[in-house]
């Protein structure tokens, strides 16, 4: 099935090839089918899911996303106007409807962060992190234990 991450794939794989000018016209493709905006530049691992095929997501060119990432729709991965940088995201990473990920912050592995969340300084590993700005309110979690889809990676992988 065609969705935004399979085209960014293909958009990558040209990029990382020097193929001018079609890495572009897919990351406008990508706009217009799914009113997401996935650069062909960004780093993006494997089994990254957008929710509701990636309706209002932004991802940053420079962002860095790990593998089992699950984003939810209107997430914003990105800079700010203060700071040079933007985000890294480390793996099994789940990204609640709304979030803000802004500036050169890093999101530990197995993180869940909430909906509605504004991230402006780093959320170690192993946490749940919620509000604005977002807080660590638990940690030493186990995602899967907090979200459905992560049980499942986690069972497939032992």
């Amino acid at each position: 099935m065609l969705n935004p991450v399979w085209l960014y794939r293909i958009a990558h794989f040209l990029h990382r090839k020097h193929v001018p000018l079609f890495p572009h016209a897919i990351d406008y493709l990508i706009r217009a089918l799914f009113a997401c905006w996935l650069p062909h530049a960004a780093t993006i691992g494997r089994r990254v899911v957008l929710g509701y095929g990636g309706l209002g997501i932004v991802i940053h060119g420079d962002a860095d996303i790990g593998d089992d990432v699950h984003i939810d729709q209107c997430v914003t991965i990105g800079g700010n106007a203060t700071q040079l940088g933007v985000p890294t995201i480390g793996d099994m990473v789940y990204i609640g409807a709304g979030a803000k990920i802004l500036g050169p912050v890093v999101i530990g592995s197995n993180t869940v962060i909430g909906a509605n969340a504004v991230v402006v300084t780093d959320i170690p590993s192993n946490c749940l992190a919620v509000g604005v700005p977002a807080r660590v309110i638990r940690e030493n979690i186990d995602p899967a234990s907090f979200l459905y889809h992560l049980s499942s990676v986690t069972q497939g992988s032992q």
